[in-house]
This record gives structure tokens, sequence and C-alpha cells, in this order.
């Protein structure tokens, strides 16, 4: 089939190479150059990257918004499918209205659930023992089209949002590679969304990062595990801003010799094999790797080493 591919960040590289594997593409659709760096210098999307790598005479079409002049550039390649991994723009009737056989999108949830921008990292935050891979039709609404396969991904409750959109971006690009081969064979199931079992998922903003004290320990973890490496989970000690990379919970809620407990926030160990154990508002977090603003990320040993009587410092 010929296929316009539309995407952007670093998970859907995987998609794109299955595609021009299997299938003819002719075109790719991909956000801006964005600035980027303390140089601010213009970078191309890891989708237009690997496009120039892996087909170079195809063409990448960069649009601000998908208006006339993006409909008429789309419509010299004679599409005859549109397949969209987190390009990040909602498609209009006008501009899908270019594909014969219409478009599918790879979305990273079991859809209806997590519909929306950032579905790895609100299942993470949420805890959830599975999350999965939907490739669904594109639809007017963002996230509604009809279910064209899935697959659940279980959860160890140790990942971040980079490890698993790692393996979602394997995934999604084998089912999707399944999808289209079944579209082109004319045998391609669909199966309407349940929208009473519909849920969102919201961007995350910079500020989302700081960390809670006062939150359980396991529910701390799980931003930040979810919020690395973007937006970043951080508190602060001694009025430095400090990057918490990697933790551990202990839900045990623990009062050291039996005294009153710390204060949520409070450095109460040192632990050598554990990390620096931080009273929560319920339970023990080990901060295993962290980093100082401007710093490079350390292991908590070299992390305690550079702060002096880290033990009943508090985290604000």
């Amino acid at each position: 089939m010929r296929v316009l591919f539309a995407g952007s960040p670093e998970i859907a590289v995987p998609a794109l190479a299955a595609v021009v594997r299997d299938h003819d593409l002719v075109g790719v659709l991909t956000n801006p150059d964005a600035p980027k760096g303390r140089g601010l210098r213009e970078v191309r999307t890891p989708v237009a990257e690997a496009a120039a790598d892996l087909t170079p005479e195809v063409p990448v079409l960069a649009f601000d918004h998908l208006g006339a002049e993006s409909r008429e550039a789309v419509a010299a390649l004679r599409p005859e499918i549109l397949v969209s991994f987190a390009y990040g723009r909602i498609f209009g009737p006008k501009f899908l209205s270019l594909f014969p056989r219409g478009g599918v999108n790879v979305h990273p949830s079991l859809l209806p659930r997590y519909r929306g921008c950032a579905p790895i990292p609100w299942a993470i935050l949420n805890r959830e023992p599975e999350t999965g891979i939907t490739v669904q039709r594109l639809a007017l609404r963002m996230d509604s089209g009809a279910v064209l396969a899935r697959e659940t991904v279980p959860l160890s409750g140790r990942e971040t949002t980079e490890s698993l959109s790692s393996r979602m971006a394997e995934r999604g690009a084998d089912l999707l590679a399944s999808v289209l081969q079944s579209i082109e064979r004319g045998e391609a199931l669909e199966e309407e969304q349940d929208e009473g079992q519909a849920t969102y998922c919201t961007f995350l903003r910079k500020e989302d990062g700081r960390v809670d004290w006062a939150l359980p320990a396991p529910d701390i973890d799980a931003r930040i595990r979810a919020f690395f490496p973007w937006p970043g989970a951080y508190s602060e000690l001694r009025g430095q801003r400090v990057n918490l990379l990697e933790s551990e919970p202990f839900p045990e809620d623990s009062v050291p010799d039996g005294g009153d407990r710390p204060v949520p926030g409070s450095v109460v160990a040192l632990d050598k094999s554990r990390g620096i154990m931080v009273q929560t508002g319920n339970g023990l977090l080990a901060l295993r790797r962290l980093q100082l603003q401007t710093k490079k990320p350390l292991p908590f040993r070299e992390f305690a080493n550079g702060v002096r009587d880290i033990v009943g410092a508090r985290f604000i």
C-alpha cells in the first residue's frame, strides 16, 4: 500500500521502519524543527531523522497546522492510507478524505482507557498492573475510533516512562505491521469502543514533577518513574534543586528507635545497600540516583558524600 506516515517522537521510529519494510512509503508527516538545548539550536524530530536515514528519497513534510497547503502537498503524493503514531495533532475531515483506505493510529494504552496525549506516564502514575498497545481507526474525536487490534503489556511496577516507551515502540510496530497486512488483504476486523469505559489522561507540566513528601512512598516512587525522563521529579534540599532519578519504596511505616515519626521529607538514614532513606507520609523511600541541578547524575553514595550531614536534612 501507498502509505503516508505521521509521527514525531522516538517511540514512533520502529513503526516507521515497519512501514518502510513492508509498504510503499510515499511521505512522512512530522512536526516542524524546534529549538533545543542551551544554544536553542533547531533540531529535527526523531521521526524526521529516521526518515532521512531509512528513505532519504521520501519527502518529509512539516507544517505548523494542517490546512489547505498541507492537504495539497499530501494529495500530490497519492497516498492510499494514513498511518499515525504520536504525531500530536488532530486530523480534520478534509485531511482524512485524502486517503481512500482511511487512517489508522497506534496508541500506547488499552483503549478506551487512557485516551489522550500521555497514556504511558499515567499508567505508571496510577500503578496499573497492566497496560497495552491499540491500533485503531482514525476518527474525528481523539482516540475514539474502532479498534483493529489490541495487545496487553503486563507491568512489573518498576518501569519508567523511558523504559516502557521503548517496549511500546517495538510492540506497537509489530502490531501495526499485522494490522496493515490484514487491511491490505481486506480481512481487517473492527470493534467499536465502549464509551462507558473511556478514561482520559492530561498533558504533563514541568511543575507536576515537584514531589509532595506527604504522599505514601509507593505513590512518590510511581511519580519518579512516571516523570523520567520528562518532566522529571524533583525536590529541594537546603535551597538547592535536586532531581530524583531512581528510587525504591518501603511501604512499612518506620519510626526509628521508637520515637515520633519524622516530618515527611526528612532523611532518616543512609543505608549502604538501599539508598538515602527519606520519610514519606507513609513508609520510607530509598533514593538511589540523584542529581543536583546543573551537575551530573550520581549514585546515592557519591551524592551523599558531597552533602554534609545528610542524615537529618529535609527534602521540601
